[in-house]
């Protein structure tokens, strides 16, 4: 699979998944759907690399590593979001996680001295300035204080771990490990800290049967985590962590188009240019990763 396709898939997804958590909210504990949803999304995939035949045994020293990924790629970031989109519309949410594009390649660079290309922090900063005017309403609502604040200060500190996240996975790529068993155990890793600290803060353990709640959660679990988590982990090491962080600058747009078909968004010349911004900024950052023909068949 090429870069695009690698890069177009979690996008999408994710784009839909940000709509998707609205339905994870008001009966569970964000703390329980966060658990829920990965505990599933483990059993999934690691059913389906036993049924491959893709072995789950990994080195001892591999499940630290793992572990760290875990609780920050799959667990307190997503904790950080479900609390957000208690309090803030989706749109800004994805608005506000599109800044990892900036916080990955300058923690790669630290540390791993991962060069940041010129080119892809100006397709980024124009892809998160687009996605801002996008979203304009929203941020200057949050700048008032009380629920906006609080759901504005959770909603920063996802991009934050996941950031971390992100690292954690290049080292773990550098160690050889396989994307989709490492994230199998990751997933469990990551489920069991959110139940841990579920737990510890004494939220309540409740489950909704009702079908949109049930329907979202096998969607998110699936879709949101297993398919979207391949893809973009496999994109991360094959193009590196800018062009593959900037999955958080495009996916916005896609929320975007969710909320004009669902939540009743009305277009306006600003959010029009705010799309354009973010498409130039998606070309900008994501051409200078694409191989040429000769290094393609190269590699064949």
């Amino acid at each position: 699979m090429g870069l695009w396709p690698l890069f177009a898939i979690p996008t999408l997804i994710w784009g839909s998944t940000w709509f998707a958590i609205k339905f994870q909210l008001g009966v569970v504990a964000p703390q329980a759907s966060v658990a829920y949803r990965f505990a599933l999304a483990a059993l999934i995939l690691a059913a389906w690399c036993a049924a491959t035949g893709r072995s789950l045994a990994l080195p001892r020293r591999a499940h630290a590593w793992m572990a760290l990924q875990g609780v920050t790629m799959f667990g307190l970031n997503y904790v950080a979001v479900y609390e957000a989109e208690a309090r803030l519309a989706s749109g800004l949410v994805a608005v506000v996680f599109s800044t990892i594009v900036f916080m990955t390649p300058f923690g790669a660079r630290a540390a791993f001295g991962v060069p940041v290309a010129a080119r892809t922090l100006g397709g980024a900063a124009l892809g998160v300035a687009g996605v801002a005017l996008l979203f304009l309403p929203e941020l200057s609502a949050a700048g008032e204080g009380g629920t906006s604040a609080i759901g504005l200060a959770f909603a920063v500190a996802s991009p934050l771990v996941a950031a971390v996240g992100n690292l954690v996975s290049m080292r773990m790529q550098r160690d050889g490990l396989p994307v989709l068993t490492s994230t199998a155990w990751g997933m469990g890793y990551g489920a069991i800290a959110v139940a841990a600290a579920a737990a510890a803060s004494g939220a309540a353990w409740t489950f909704d049967a009702r079908l949109p709640y049930v329907l979202s959660l096998l969607y998110l679990a699936v879709f949101g985590s297993i398919v979207a988590f391949g893809t973009y982990l496999t994109l991360l090491e094959r193009a590196g962590p800018g062009p593959s962080s900037f999955v958080g600058v495009a996916t916005p747009v896609v929320a975007m188009l969710f909320s004009t078909a669902f939540e009743g968004y009305r277009w306006t010349w600003v959010g029009a240019l705010g799309v354009a911004l973010a498409a130039v900024g998606n070309v900008i950052a994501l051409y200078p990763a694409q191989p040429s023909a000769g290094s393609r068949a190269a590699r064949r």
